[in-house]
């Protein structure tokens, strides 16, 4: 992905989507868009999608300050636009309303979750939307504290007020930030102080308060302390995660659920500060089958629907949700095992003994993608997985296209090399980010060819239950291993334990 706004304007009907219960981030992302458009003579839309309007305090009053006219569309929209942006989300997520449109584009900073149109560009390592957002108006030669219709005026702009403020609200007022970009518009922008402090102290109306303290009264914490539980009155999206944020506050919590209970669904908000737990992925773990949840590493949320949760045979009244939640939690971590590979030893004497088919797979020197020394983020089936490239990593890829890293001495003893061209078998680049510049690489045509030699062989079972791995050269992001999975275990490395998902397992093993 490389997209350039400058790509966007051949189309002349163009609406700008922001994700259901916009936050300020998305609402920013999309007045800075819009903003573009209308330098190029272009009128575009903005709207968003869900249940509910904006009625947050601070957003309503961010709109009708800064002049963010966003529609809330409840069916459909009156006629197909040419182009629908998405921004600060992706199309097709569960926090989406799909609208129907001729070209879709995405312009986002989350975790890639599925394949993107091609006009795309998603910097999941940036804080905010708002930062990329000025990182592409810089690109296009636009400077965000220049009024365009008097270029020598010292004063304030809108714009940068709008980008400053969006970048504020998704890092937690500045404490999470840690990439350049974001720093770069913190420190860069000429906001309108007055605006900012206005919006920043407009947080939560004095009923919304009222909702946080009565909830804060009511916090269930688990009776292994590994988590905690608020239910809330019925309130905006945007107030859970504000009362899981505080929550989260409280001495040795390290994981909290914040929700609330509508007529046909229910809003939920995780946290978590542990690396143990992806709040991301428990969030997609509570809603599995019943809606959809995701996010962030440490902030996440999702929704349950009141038809799906009936048919779990839960009963959609508090008591009943609140056991719903509060089981689903339990299994999470009652039923999780947690493994740091360097420290654990498997029992490979109950284990069936695997070898590779002779089957070809895709490689790479890390080095022929990145300069040495950067930082890669490799999207794995089982999790994501931070690499610095050297001239000791490779990267292999699936018989569908998955890509792993691997050492240089285990790919020398594990695989042969082959004159064959490699065909990369999927349709987009494999999910690996260059941190230093936020960039999916485009490695397909540097993939070359290799067999497996056989060599000692696995160990392997499948999973009865889930399993996180930290492997050897990862120490913080884990494999994630359900059930139906395979615990793998290298015959002549038994602190070398990783998982293979079920898929993959039957198309690359054979019991030996």
């Amino acid at each position: 992905m490389s997209l350039m706004l400058n790509d966007l304007t051949k189309f002349s009907d163009i609406v700008i989507q922001c994700h259901d219960n916009p936050d300020a981030d998305a609402l920013a992302s999309a007045y800075a868009l819009q903003w573009y458009f209308a330098q190029k003579g272009i009128e575009a839309r903005i709207i968003y999608g869900g249940a509910q309007e904006i009625s947050k305090c601070n957003l309503v009053l961010m709109t009708m300050c800064l002049g963010i006219d966003a529609k809330h569309i409840k069916k459909k929209l009156p006629k197909t636009p040419e182009l629908l942006v998405t921004v600060d989300c992706q199309y097709g997520e569960g926090n989406v309303t799909h609208f129907n449109a001729k070209n879709v584009a995405v312009i986002d900073h989350h975790q890639v979750r599925r394949v993107l149109p091609e006009l795309s560009e998603v910097r999941s390592n940036y804080g905010s939307c708002s930062t990329l957002l000025y990182e592409l108006l810089k690109a296009e030669g636009y400077d965000i504290n220049v009024h365009p219709e008097n270029p020598d005026s010292k004063e304030p702009t809108r714009l940068a007020t709008v980008l400053y403020y969006g970048l504020m609200t998704d890092t937690d007022g500045f404490a999470t930030i840690n990439h350049p970009a974001d720093k770069d518009l913190r420190d860069y922008a000429n906001y309108s102080e007055a605006e900012y402090n206005l919006l920043r102290n407009s947080n939560i109306s004095e009923e919304e308060l009222g909702i946080a303290a009565d909830a804060l009264k009511t916090v269930y914490y688990s009776g292994d302390g590994n988590y905690a539980v608020i239910n809330a009155k019925p309130c905006d999206p945007n107030l859970l995660g504000l009362i899981s944020d505080m929550l989260l506050e409280v001495n040795n919590l390290n994981t909290c659920l914040v929700y609330c209970i509508f007529d046909d669904y229910v809003k939920y908000s995780v946290r978590s500060c542990v690396k143990e737990v992806r709040a991301n992925e428990l969030a997609g773990f509570l809603s599995e089958g019943v809606g959809g949840g995701g996010g962030h590493l440490v902030k996440a949320g999702g929704r349950m629907e009141k038809d799906l949760l009936a048919q779990k045979k839960c009963s959609y009244n508090k008591k009943s949700i609140f056991r719903y939640l509060t089981e689903r939690l339990d299994n999470y971590f009652a039923e999780t095992t947690v493994i740091y590979a360097g420290d654990y030893l498997e029992d490979v004497s109950v284990m069936k003994k695997y070898r590779k088919k002779d089957v070809e797979v895709g490689y790479v020197l890390s080095t022929k993608i990145a300069a040495n020394g950067e930082r890669l983020q490799v999207r794995t089936l089982e999790g994501d997985v931070d690499i610095t490239v050297s001239n000791d990593i490779y990267i292999l890829f699936g018989v569908e296209g998955e890509p792993y890293p691997v050492k240089v001495d285990k790919f020398k003893k594990s695989y042969k090399l082959s004159r064959k061209e490699y065909q990369y078998p999927g349709k987009a680049n494999p999910s690996i980010l260059n941190y230093s510049n936020s960039k999916i690489l485009d490695v397909k045509g540097r993939i070359k060819t290799c067999i497996a030699k056989g060599g000692q062989g696995i160990y392997a079972r499948q999973l009865t239950s889930r399993v996180k791995i930290f492997p050897k050269w990862d120490q913080n992001h884990y494999y994630l291993g359900t059930p139906g999975d395979y615990l793998a275990v290298r015959a002549d490395d038994p602190y070398d334990l990783y998982i293979i998902a079920k898929d993959i397992f039957p198309q690359t093993y054979e019991e030996i």
